[in-house]
């Protein structure tokens, strides 16, 4: 039996005058899918996705926008992504966004690409569109490990860095130094824009939106490449805790990776 009171109802009651008095200050852009995101908790691919679609809707370019989504955690990136979207095979996204911005040159393209499959098996494919000046823009996600496959060793990998093909940690004397790849394009002259920029803090976030905003209005001008890194974590495969995750891209990957703009043109 129920036993609330008159009085019970009555304090629980929502004033409707409170609810008529606050402001709506966010709604997810129309760009966005309401799919539920496979991403592991505390990743960042999901800020990434939320900040580059917000960039799609808020310029109005969804119809105008085709992005190309390879192998990788991002794979499954068009369940989420509510634009024209384009599978291609590993490391191969910035040849298939060749074909597709030459093909219909007046469409906004751009690929979005984990450290693996740009830095590693895409190396080629990658600076060959940039040194061609491709005018298309690409979204580095750069957590300095390989994702989907469990956590081997990337080119991004730090040194000391464990993974599980560098279970002691990475040695650069046997395994190389980390592939800094945006201030590698960022020498090449078809290259317009290059920054890296990171989404663990809000003010960080901020600022990658505002860089992938400078991205689409630089492909509007036919400038060349832009590359917009961004610095995350890997809770899964790094073995931390989120919040342990986000303080290790803040001590470790960040001074390793510094953010800024590499590259920027000069636009009257």
């Amino acid at each position: 039996m129920n036993q609330n009171t008159t009085a019970d109802i009555q304090e629980h009651t929502v004033d409707e005058s409170i609810c008529s008095s606050e402001n709506l200050v966010y709604t997810k852009p129309q760009t966005l899918t309401d799919d539920p995101m496979h991403y592991c908790p505390g990743c960042g691919h999901g800020t990434a996705h939320k900040i580059l679609m917000e960039v799609v809707d808020e310029l109005g370019l969804q119809s105008q926008t085709i992005g190309i989504a390879p192998v990788g955690c991002s794979v499954f990136a068009y369940h989420y992504l509510n634009v024209d979207m384009q599978e291609a095979a590993h490391g191969r996204a910035c040849a298939v966004a060749t074909g597709v911005k030459r093909m219909m040159p007046d469409k906004y393209v751009f690929t979005y690409q984990g450290d693996g499959d740009l830095a590693a098996i895409g190396t080629a494919e990658t600076i060959h569109a940039a040194n061609r000046g491709e005018n298309f823009l690409v979204v580095f996600i750069n957590n300095g490990i390989y994702g989907m496959t469990s956590g081997q060793m990337a080119p991004t990998t730090l040194p000391g860095m464990f993974s599980t093909t560098s279970p002691y940690g990475r040695d650069v004397e046997t395994m190389g130094y980390p592939l800094k790849i945006a201030d590698l394009l960022a020498l090449l002259p078809g290259v317009a824009y290059v920054t890296r920029q990171a989404v663990h803090t809000p003010a960080n976030v901020r600022k990658a939106k505002k860089a992938m905003k400078n991205a689409f209005e630089y492909q509007k001008k036919k400038l060349g490449l832009c590359l917009v890194e961004i610095v995350t974590n890997c809770p899964s495969n790094w073995k931390m805790e989120p919040l342990e995750s986000n303080q290790f891209v803040n001590d470790k990957m960040i001074p390793f990776y510094q953010l800024g703009d590499i590259k920027k043109p000069e636009v009257k």
